[in-house]
């Protein structure tokens, strides 16, 4: 039986337990995400999209990303399928240090759809990549997740201070200039969960 062939694919960036390690993941903007990214694979997997997840590694560093320590794994109630690649990245983007675009090139892909951590970081930058290697791109907002960034002068605070610092800029500040940016510089489409799976 020949497989379903699409041109869409959903890319998972990152949700993994590296993040729930660090003490800001307390401020997530969106702690719920396992939750929020399972919606989007059902819908993918529904319809036979591709469904392509990767997880961030800094081996030999030490932290939370270094493999070694155990944290670089899919958060729990996250499951890759059978046929579904997990491909790990030492870059921000998911495309510079993996084979991610020969995999789509080899699937015929054309769309992708992004969601996981860091909404401002990886799933950004993927995203003006991916544009820029001429795909057209879905970014769902309510299907990422940020952390507050500190001051350059606050990064070794703890994360009460950096909270209640006034420089500190907020998850709903960064949420808002990525989606601006990226809506409004012609680098993807953003949507919530709810657009995606209503198509």
């Amino acid at each position: 039986m020949l497989a379903h062939m699409t041109n869409k694919a959903l890319i998972v960036i990152d949700v993994q337990e590296s993040f729930r390690q660090r003490p800001n993941w307390v401020a997530s903007s969106n702690p719920d995400i396992v939750g929020s990214v399972n919606r989007l694979v059902d819908h993918a997997r529904s319809r036979g999209d591709k469904v392509v997840w990767m997880l961030h590694t800094e081996p030999g560093s030490g932290n939370v990303f270094d493999p070694a320590l155990g944290h670089v794994r899919l958060m729990d109630g996250l499951e890759p399928a059978d046929g579904e690649p997990v491909l790990p990245k030492t870059s921000v983007n998911s495309f510079t240090t993996t084979s991610l675009a020969q995999l789509l090139t080899t699937w015929g892909v054309s769309e992708l759809t992004i969601c996981g951590i860091r909404t401002d970081q990886c799933c950004e930058t993927t995203t003006r990549i991916a544009a820029d290697l001429g795909y057209q791109v879905t970014f769902v907002t309510d299907a990422t997740a940020t952390t507050p960034i500190p001051h350059p002068d606050a990064y070794e605070w703890d994360i009460d201070d950096v909270l209640a610092d006034p420089r500190t800029l907020s998850t709903k500040d960064i949420i808002d200039r990525v989606e601006r940016t990226l809506a409004g510089r012609g680098f993807a489409t953003v949507s919530t969960i709810d657009e995606v799976t209503a198509r």
